[in-house]
């Protein structure tokens, strides 16, 4: 019987596995987190950890945003 939990996504995620995500460079989001105008983070210890969920919510509304011109 397969692990159910082996196939789930992990909800957190680095910096660099969320880039992955966004397929951003690492100093993109980095950038963005100094600006705070990048997808949700926050600090576990010494760590910046994103929300798998908080990725597709800020994707999502950039989506929903009128293109610039």
């Amino acid at each position: 019987m397969p692990d159910p939990a082996a196939d789930h996504e992990p909800e957190l995620l680095t910096i660099t596995e969320a880039a992955d995500v966004l397929r951003a460079p690492v100093a993109t989001l980095r950038y963005w987190r100094h600006l705070g105008t990048g997808p949700n983070s926050f600090r576990l210890g010494r760590r910046v950890l994103y929300r798998r969920a908080d990725l597709h919510i800020w994707i999502d509304a950039q989506a929903d945003q009128p293109l610039r011109r």
